[in-house]
C-alpha cells in the first residue's frame, strides 16, 4: 500500500461514489449469514477509516491496520469527528502482529490486490488466519482478473470535481497486473492548482490461487459472490466478495 503518501488527502474525495454505509450493512449481512458475529472485528488494510467508521457504527469493536501513515492520520482525524471508539494501529497486512485475536476481520476496496507479490499476498492471509478466532468470519473483496484485463487494461480515466483534477493512467503487465500512475492537481484558496503525482500498482489473482492460498492456512472459503450481491460470480464480475471460516467448522 506504499502508493499513497500524496493521495491520502484527496483518497475520499476521488472515491465519493462509494456508499460506505450501503457497504457495511452488506459486510454485517455477510458476516451474520455465515455464523459471525458481532464482535471485535479488524480492518486489514482501512485506509482512510471509512469502512471502521460505518462497522462501529453498526455495533462492532474495531480495529484499523494500514501501513500508510498519512491514510491513518486521515482516519484518526475522522475518528475525532465522530467520536468512536476504534483503534488505529501501523502495521502492513503481510506483518500483522495483534495481542488478540477477532471474531471478524475484514479487507475491502481491494486492499488485497496491491499486494502485487504472491508470497506477500500469501503472508496477509496467513496473518487473517493466526488472528481470526476459530468461530469468526473472513470476509475480503478483490478485484477480478476480468477488471484488471478489460476494464483497467492499458485504459485512462479522469475525475473532474469542483476543486480536484485526476487523471488516472493505466499500464497493463504480466500476470494480471496493472500499473497504475495518477496525476492530481488540487485547487488551493486562492485558485490556483497544486500538482501531486502518485503511482501504485493492483494484481489480479484467480479464483483458484485465491481458494488455494485460503486452504493452506486452514481456512475455507464458504462463499463467493458478485460485488455487494449474494449472486454467483459472473463472467464480467469486477469485484468479488469472499467469505472464509477455518476448515472443519460449520458452515451457516
Amino acid at each position: 500500500m506504499s502508493g499513497y503518501i500524496g493521495f491520502a488527502g484527496v483518497y475520499d474525495r476521488l472515491t465519493f461514489e462509494i456508499d460506505y454505509k450501503k457497504r457495511a450493512s452488506y459486510l454485517h449481512q455477510c458476516i451474520v449469514r455465515h455464523g459471525g458475529k458481532c464482535g471485535e472485528l479488524l480492518d486489514m488494510g482501512c485506509g482512510t477509516g471509512s469502512m471502521c467508521e460505518e462497522m462501529a457504527r453498526l455495533g462492532y469493536s474495531v480495529v484499523g491496520a494500514d501501513d500508510s501513515y498519512d491514510m491513518l492520520t486521515e482516519a484518526m482525524n475522522k475518528r475525532i469527528a465522530s467520536g468512536l471508539p476504534i483503534t488505529y494501529v501501523a502495521q502492513s497486512m503481510t506483518e500483522l502482529d495483534m495481542p488478540g485475536k477477532f471474531d471478524v476481520i475484514i479487507s475491502t476496496l481491494d486492499s488485497l490486490n496491491h499486494l502485487t507479490d504472491p508470497e506477500d499476498f500469501d503472508r496477509a492471509i496467513a496473518g487473517a488466519a493466526l488472528f481470526l478466532r476459530e468461530d469468526g468470519v473472513f470476509v475480503f473483496d478483490v478485484n477480478s482478473v476480468y477488471k484488471h484485463d478489460r476494464i483497467l487494461a492499458g485504459n485512462t480515466f479522469v475525475y473532474d470535481l469542483d476543486d480536484i483534477y485526476c487523471v488516472w493512467q493505466n499500464t497493463p503487465g504480466e500476470d494480471h497486473l496493472t500499473e497504475m500512475d495518477l496525476d492530481i492537481f488540487v485547487q488551493d484558496g486562492d485558485g490556483k492548482y497544486e500538482r501531486m503525482e502518485d503511482h501504485f500498482t493492483e494484481r489480479g489473482y484467480s479464483d483458484d490461487f485465491i481458494r488455494k492460498t485460503l486452504e493452506n492456512h486452514g481456512l475455507e472459503t464458504v462463499a463467493v459472490y458478485h460485488a455487494d450481491t449474494f449472486l454467483p460470480p459472473q463472467e464480467d464480475s469486477q469485484r468479488l466478495v469472499y467469505v472464509a471460516r477455518h476448515a472443519g467448522k460449520k458452515k451457516e
